[in-house]
Parts: C-alpha cells; sequence; structure tokens
C-alpha cells in the first residue's frame, strides 16, 4: 500500500517540498542570526521564509498548506532565493508550481513501457559496454547481457520485479555489489522523488514507493527528506562476484521520442583490466530471452 504522501491530490506536493526544504534549512544558512532561547522548529520557521521571500506569512502557510495553487513565478523564484536552492530543485519547484496550476485538468497518460526495436539493436551494438533501458520509475524494460549481469544477482527475480530502486533497496547482493552504497540509494531516491513529486497518482511510482516505504527503513528516511538532487557519479566501482572489482565510466540520458525512458550505459579505457573484467562480463552473461519485461505492459509485481 501507498504512502497517503504519495496518493493525495498533486495541489499538495509543493507544499510538501517548500516544508521539507525549509525545515532542512538552518537559520545560519541564509545569514539569520538567532537568539539564545529554544527554537522548537526545526530549520526555518514559516514567518522567517516568508520575511525573506518577501511575501506575506499569510500567503506562505496558504501555500505550503495546499490553500494556495497558483503562486507567480516571481514568488517562486523568490522562495528559491529564499531557500537557497540549486538549479535542479529550483527548477522542481517550478514544475511543482505549475502542476498545482492546472491540477484540476486531465493527467497524462502513462509513458509506455514498450521499447522500439531500433533501441533494442542499439543495446546490442554497445557490448561489450553494459547498457540498459529504464522506465521513470526505474524498471528495466531492456538490456544487453552486460546490463543486467553488471547488478549481481537480479536476474534471479521474475521480469517484472527487477527494478534498480528495488534491488538497490531490497536485494541482498546490493551492500556487497556498491562500496559506496550510501550514496547510489541517495541519488536513486532524489530521482524517484523528482518524478514522483511532479507525478504523484501515477501508478507506477506510487506502487513501487509504497511498497519501498513498508519494506525498507533506509528508503523511508531518505523519502521523508524529499531530496531531488542527489550527487551524480561519473564514475562507479563494482565489486562484482564474477568478475571482481571494476570501475566504470557512467552516463545515462533521456530516449528522445519515447517520454519516460532513460539510456544507461557504463564504459571503460580499452587495454585497461577495467575494460578485460568488463568484456569478461559481456561474455559470460546470459543471452537476454526472446521477450523482454517491455513486452509487459502492466505494472511491475510487488515483490513478497
Amino acid at each position: 500500500m501507498a504512502d497517503q504522501r504519495t496518493t493525495t491530490s498533486s495541489d499538495t506536493e509543493l507544499g510538501r517540498f517548500l516544508r521539507a526544504r525549509r525545515t532542512q534549512t538552518s537559520p545560519e544558512q541564509v545569514g539569520l542570526t538567532i537568539g539564545t532561547g529554544l527554537r522548537r522548529t526545526p530549520g526555518l520557521r514559516r514567518e522567517e521564509l516568508a520575511t525573506l521571500a518577501g511575501i506575506s506569512i499569510d500567503y506562505y502557510v496558504r501555500l505550503e498548506r495546499g490553500k494556495e495553487t497558483r503562486p507567480s513565478p516571481s514568488v517562486i523564484d523568490a522562495l528559491a532565493r529564499a531557500l537557497q536552492l540549486d538549479d535542479e530543485e529550483h527548477q522542481h519547484l517550478r514544475e511543482l508550481a505549475a502542476r498545482s496550476a492546472r491540477y484540476a485538468s486531465e493527467p497524462p497518460p502513462p509513458p509506455s513501457r514498450t521499447v522500439r526495436p531500433h533501441l533494442k539493436l542499439l543495446l546490442e551494438t554497445m557490448r561489450p559496454s553494459p547498457a540498459y533501458i529504464v522506465s521513470r520509475s526505474m524498471d528495466f524494460l531492456a538490456w544487453n547481457p552486460g546490463g543486467l549481469a553488471l547488478y549481481a544477482g537480479l536476474d534471479d527475480w521474475p521480469l517484472k520485479q527487477r527494478n534498480i530502486a528495488r534491488y538497490l533497496f531490497l536485494h541482498p547482493a546490493a551492500h556487497e555489489l556498491f562500496p559506496d552504497w550510501d550514496n547510489q540509494v541517495r541519488g536513486c531516491v532524489a530521482r524517484l522523488r523528482a518524478q514522483a513529486g511532479t507525478a504523484p497518482d501515477a501508478p507506477d511510482l506510487t506502487s513501487l514507493v509504497g511498497e519501498l516505504l513498508l519494506k525498507s527503513p533506509d528508503f523511508a528516511k531518505l523519502w521523508e527528506r524529499y531530496d531531488v538532487t542527489g550527487r551524480k557519479r561519473i564514475h562507479k566501482t563494482f565489486h562484482h562476484p564474477h568478475v571482481g572489482v571494476i570501475n566504470l565510466s557512467a552516463q545515462s540520458m533521456d530516449l528522445e521520442g519515447t517520454p519516460g525512458q532513460r539510456l544507461g550505459v557504463y564504459v571503460a579505457e580499452p587495454g585497461t583490466s577495467d575494460y578485460d573484467a568488463m568484456l569478461l562480463l559481456d561474455m559470460t552473461a546470459p543471452e537476454p530471452a526472446a521477450h523482454s519485461a517491455a513486452k509487459d505492459e502492466a505494472s511491475p509485481r510487488t515483490q513478497s
């Protein structure tokens, strides 16, 4: 069952994000001098943020409680400056405000899970580089042999359960595979938070988030923070049980003409031990089955 906070009306997502950022911003960060008295509010008080942004406390309270759903661009920009948001957080705030203003309109259809044939061919031509295509909720939709084998043990799960976030938090091999597991999961949750914030009622996202909230205390703690930016590491280290330690450069990108799908690929410099390990991984990994998860348009099953 999904957390109620992820399934209520979309006009409250703006308020949730503002509240999360406000409570995680200290007065010292924004140049405020605090007295010696006890502060019962973590981070900034509502009135402090309203003053910093140059808006009335009443208006800000209405924003945070979801009662005001059409803030002007200048108000959004002022709040972003007051909270010292980075560029990605600022853009997320704009997207939440835009969605809040049109919350009564018909929701967009869910993105397709069907991977086009030429994209499957692209994955094959990338070998021996591990590559895969994932949905916006991080479901594996298509892959080349190394792309699946890189996530050791993921192929033990049924097709519909193969998901990067589910793997990181629920698969017993994930902690051993990633020496920087803490950084990996922070970036993963931040990406999911950004996706869910602009599509809070989407079944593919709410189903996954609800499952992880119930099954992983680590996920629940990170989800509560409402971070929408994570540390994007270009180089990743894998402690792989079949090929040993392998250092790869990572790149992911949105696929043109296929909303909601992303391509992920890993590369290594030819002639290095990392390239040899990558080549070995590709050579020893099972070939993809004749059908893939992308052929099933249904939402992924919840792991039992």
